[in-house]
């Protein structure tokens, strides 16, 4: 099995340079293989230009170019076609299939943050000076970093990656481990529904709470990010002091959060995985549950709209994004994994309107967002834990279904 780890990085001011230059370059060739493909498409001949094909002209442009393409990783160059490649094969396959393209774009600068080195030892080294105290990764062209490693690094390290968020430098590691021991059994089945007010209720009845980290800092983003938008869009390096400040402190508070509500996840899903051999959730489409309503045209006006509810409706899409359901759930499946649980996604569909004790289903059900009072026997409950427990039995029913 597959793990990652990610370590902050504490480059000198040189290395600092160096890696912003790798990002620079490798941005540069991004953009300029993915021109190469627009104009060979736009020519009278609709030539598709292919992965192997930019690859091979690797070789003449790290000669050509020596002083920027030539310093870096051919490894990681070939890496970052691939790059280029996988967006392009994904828009196809959104074509094909009737999605909205996304046709590939061109990045800037300021957008471009991740370099891949597919192989440790090819281009870069982890722990490059295994007799020293402090761990270090080397990158071609950069030379040896410290690494903050709060962590021993369990298995092969396969894959290194390096990655710029504001200010900071982390190293990402991909580490081929054994299937760990497996936890000893607990006997004990949940079921979870995810929500609003409450982050999850479990079919136990137990009500995780929703911390809110985005809607708790909501007032400094939002002054963060009104000194942001009096400054100019232009290069990063065309930047007054002033407008570094405000780039700065509107990052870190957006990292800040997102760290927050990665903590949570992790906190969550390990005590979850600890206490219950068996664990069922909804199979949330939360792409789709987070669009904004069509507009609505009022034929009485022409160029007019008539109400659509997008407010209300933008307040419950910010509300569902800082939950971080697909986060949570990403790491849910992750740690049940590692630890031998089972995991298991069922239909949502009309979890919190079917009475748990007649079966009964009706929107009627559910008079308010926390009550379910069944119209047919009269049962009350908790509605979020009316929905963990049917998620549990759909759960449960799916699995005995499997063939074994």
């Amino acid at each position: 099995m597959m793990r990652a780890y990610k370590f902050l990085m504490r480059p000198t001011v040189g290395q600092q340079v160096a890696l912003g230059e790798m990002l620079r370059d490798h941005c540069s060739l991004y953009n300029g293989a993915l021109q190469e493909r627009r104009d060979a498409w736009r020519h009278v001949s609709k030539t598709s230009v292919k992965y192997g094909q930019q690859s091979a002209q690797l070789k003449e442009i790290r000669a050509f170019d020596a002083e920027r393409q030539g310093r870096w990783s051919f490894s990681s160059q070939q890496a970052t076609l691939r790059r280029l490649d996988k967006a392009f094969a994904a828009f196809f396959r959104r074509v094909k299939s009737g999605e909205a393209p996304g046709y590939p774009r061109f990045r800037g600068v300021n957008w471009f943050d991740t370099v891949d080195f597919p192989k440790d030892g090819d281009g870069c080294r982890w722990d490059a000076t295994p007799h020293d105290r402090v761990t270090r990764v080397r990158f071609q062209g950069v030379g040896h970093v410290k690494v903050n490693q709060h962590r021993p690094v369990v298995g092969k390290v396969k894959t290194v990656s390096v990655k710029r968020e504001g200010r900071r430098w982390y190293v990402i590691l991909t580490a081929e481990q054994k299937q760990p021991e497996p936890l000893s059994r607990t006997g004990s089945v949940v079921g979870i529904d995810m929500g609003i007010a409450s982050f999850l209720t479990t079919s136990n009845g137990e009500h995780v709470a929703n911390p809110g980290h985005g809607r708790k800092a909501a007032a400094k983003l939002e002054a963060a990010q009104q000194c942001l938008s009096r400054f100019p869009r232009v290069r990063r390096d065309k930047r007054t002091a002033n407008h570094r400040r405000a780039v700065t402190k509107a990052a870190d508070l957006h990292r800040k959060v997102a760290r927050q509500r990665l903590d949570h996840a992790h906190k969550t899903a390990l005590g979850l995985v600890r206490e219950h051999d068996f664990i069922a959730h909804e199979d949330l489409k939360i792409r789709n549950m987070v669009k904004a309503p069509a507009p609505k045209p009022d034929p009485g006006t022409p160029g007019g709209f008539l109400p659509n509810g997008a407010a209300a409706k933008a307040g419950l899409n910010r509300s569902i994004s800082d939950a971080g359901w697909g986060v949570f759930l990403t790491i849910l499946h992750a740690k049940a994994e590692s630890a031998g649980r089972e995991v298991i996604a069922v239909d949502p569909r009309n979890t919190s309107r079917t009475c748990p004790e007649c079966g009964h289903v009706a929107a009627e059900n559910r008079p308010t967002q926390e009550k379910f009072h069944c119209v047919s026997c009269g049962h009350i409950a908790h509605a979020d834990m009316v929905g963990a427990l049917n998620v549990l039995r759909a759960g449960l029913v799916r699995r005995d279904a499997q063939p074994a």
